[in-house]
């Protein structure tokens, strides 16, 4: 694999996470009781305990994304590739 074949990896990468992450944040805005509805049922959790997990989840996912995917592709286009 090429720098440029890992830059463009990369750059697709990051366009799913981050295409994932808003998906996933718009779900928990706009069906919120329902999916916190399906979470209860499933694992037993509170509506409070949920939405700090909600919220950990994302942000979680935000930290890896931009940390793992974005960076080093912003990294490899400074560089030239």
């Amino acid at each position: 694999m090429t720098i440029s074949q890992l830059t463009e990896l990369l750059g697709w990468a990051s366009v799913i996470n981050i295409g994932y992450l808003l998906l996933a944040t718009l779900i928990l805005m706009f069906m919120n009781g329902t999916v916190s509805s399906i979470h209860n049922k499933a694992f037993g959790l509170e509506e409070k305990m949920l939405r700090i997990k909600y919220f950990d989840f994302l942000s979680h996912y935000k930290i890896m994304t931009l940390v793992f995917m974005v960076a080093p592709y912003i990294a490899l286009k400074i560089m030239g590739y």
